[in-house]
């Protein structure tokens, strides 16, 4: 797969609680920082304390290969109890031309969510591009190599998918 087909990950988890606990966690935008072993913190920006569309949150990231930068993501689509996306932008240029628009993003993240038996059934998605990222520093450095490179950050993604996902179960599931 080349990075302008925009290749994503997902996976998929059904919890063992209700909606409201689990879309209470999942729209906590420090919950992913507690999770991944890429993003180290967040904070939410222009005084904004809570998701709602067009808010924006700055995350700091670090990566064994790349390391450290940081990203401004907006918040793109807000569906009560069913849909929180945001559109990851490079607002600093750390790899390549700086941008605010979320048209630009260097990857969308989501997480889908569902009523399931007596639980919640919990989708987390993640797409790469169509601005460029530290994939595309690395397909710059070796071009004929791209489609192993994005095969490579693809698995990455879905890791940290799943450990977000087991994350998000544990913690909706013990008990008050």
């Amino acid at each position: 797969m080349r990075y302008a087909e925009a290749p994503s990950a997902s996976g998929d988890v059904h919890v063992e609680a209700a909606l409201s606990r689990v879309w209470t966690l999942v729209t906590d935008i420090a919950l992913p920082a507690r999770l991944s072993p890429e993003l180290q913190r967040v904070e939410w920006l222009d005084g904004v304390q809570g998701p709602a569309v067009g808010a924006r949150f700055a995350g700091y990231n670090r990566h064994r290969m790349i390391g450290e930068w940081r990203t401004v993501s907006h918040i793109v689509e807000l569906e009560e109890q069913r849909v929180f996306c945001w559109a990851v932008v490079d607002e600093d240029g750390r790899f390549g031309t700086p941008s605010r628009r979320p048209a630009d993003r260097l990857a969308t993240w989501r997480f889908e969510l569902g009523p399931e038996g007596t639980g919640t059934q919990l989708r987390h998605i993640a797409r790469i591009g169509p601005g460029r990222s530290g994939v595309s520093l690395a397909i710059d450095h070796m071009p004929d190599r791209e489609e192993e490179i994005v095969a490579f950050r693809i698995a990455e993604l879905r890791t940290n998918i799943e450990a977000t996902l087991r994350g998000v179960k544990e913690l909706a599931e013990q008990p008050d």
